[in-house]
C-alpha cells in the first residue's frame, strides 16, 4: 500500500532475552537435580524397606544368612550357647568360607564359657585370616552386628518365644557396638582360655599351682595372670576339683606329689 515501507528478506525474530533469564534457568536446573535426588532416595528407601520387611518376616536362619552374605566390612557376634540364631551364624560363616568368600571381612565372635567347646566355633575361626574368637567371663545377650550399621538381637532366654529384633537406628547400633568393643577388650583369646570341666591348660594350671605354693593372695595372683579376681578364683576351684583336693593347701601338696611343679618333689 502507498505510504508503507517495503520489507526485503525474512522477518527478523527478537533476540535473546536479557541477562536476568540465566538465573531462572539455574533455578530450573537446581529443581530438576533436586527432583532426581528425591526420586533416587525414594527408590533406595523403598528397596531398603522391602529388604527390612523380608528380614523381619524371615526366620533366624534366613535372616542371619542374608545379613552375613551382605556384610561388607565386619561381622561381630555374641554367642550365648545353643540358640537357633547362633547355629545359623556359624553355618553362614562356614558356607561363606566354603564358597571362597568373606576373606575381606573382620569376623569377631565373643563366646561365653559354655560355648567354648563347640567344635563349630573353632571351625568358624579357621574359615578366614581375619577371624577371631574370644571368651567373656560374663553373661551377655546374644547379638549380631554387621558393618556397624545394623544389629540383629535375639530375645533373652526368659523371652525366648519372642521374635528377634532388627535394629537399624544409627545411635542404638553405635551404642551396641561400643558395648561389644568393651566386652571384647576384657575377654580372653580362645587359644589362651583354659578349658573347664577337667581340661585346664597345663600352663594355666602350673601358674595357679605356683601362686598357691608361694602363698600369693588371690588379688596378687589374678593381677599376675592378667585375669579378673572372679576368673582366678574359678580357675582355682576347677583345679582343686581336678586334683581331688578339699583345700588350697591340699591342692598344692597334691601337685607336688604328682610332680606337677618341677623342683618341688
Amino acid at each position: 500500500m502507498a505510504g508503507l515501507p517495503m520489507r526485503h528478506g525474512p522477518e527478523r525474530m527478537p533476540g535473546p532475552g536479557p541477562v536476568r533469564d540465566v538465573p531462572e534457568r539455574d533455578e530450573v536446573e537446581r529443581a530438576l537435580l533436586a527432583a532426581r535426588d528425591l526420586i533416587r532416595s525414594t527408590v533406595v528407601r523403598h528397596r531398603h524397606e522391602l529388604e527390612r520387611a523380608s528380614l523381619v518376616g524371615a526366620g533366624p536362619a534366613d535372616a542371619v544368612e542374608r545379613l552375613v552374605r551382605g556384610a561388607v566390612r565386619s561381622v561381630s557376634a555374641i554367642l550365648s550357647g545353643g540358640s537357633e540364631q547362633e547355629a545359623a551364624l556359624l553355618t553362614a560363616l562356614d558356607r561363606l568360607a566354603a564358597d571362597g568368600g568373606g576373606e575381606h571381612l573382620a569376623v569377631r565372635l565373643l563366646c561365653v564359657p559354655r560355648t567354648v567347646d563347640d567344635s563349630r566355633v573353632g571351625s568358624a575361626v579357621r574359615g578366614g585370616p581375619r577371624r577371631e574368637v574370644r571368651v567373656a567371663d560374663v553373661e551377655l545377650q546374644e547379638a549380631l552386628l554387621v558393618d556397624g550399621r545394623v544389629a540383629y538381637m535375639a530375645p533373652p532366654p526368659e523371652r525366648a518365644p519372642r521374635q528377634a529384633s532388627l535394629v537399624e537406628d544409627s545411635a542404638t547400633v553405635r551404642a551396641l557396638d561400643l558395648l561389644f568393643a568393651g566386652a571384647w577388650e576384657n575377654a580372653e583369646p580362645l587359644a589362651d582360655y583354659p578349658r573347664l570341666g577337667g581340661r585346664l591348660s597345663p600352663q594355666t594350671a602350673r601358674r595357679i599351682l605356683e601362686c598357691l605354693c608361694t602363698g600369693h593372695t588371690d588379688e596378687v595372683a589374678a593381677r599376675a595372670m592378667r585375669v579378673s579376681l572372679r576368673t582366678y578364683r574359678r580357675y582355682v576351684a576347677e583345679l582343686m576339683r581336678e586334683l581331688g583336693a578339699s583345700s588350697r593347701f591340699q591342692a598344692g601338696a597334691r601337685a607336688v606329689e604328682l610332680g606337677l611343679l618341677p623342683g618341688r618333689r
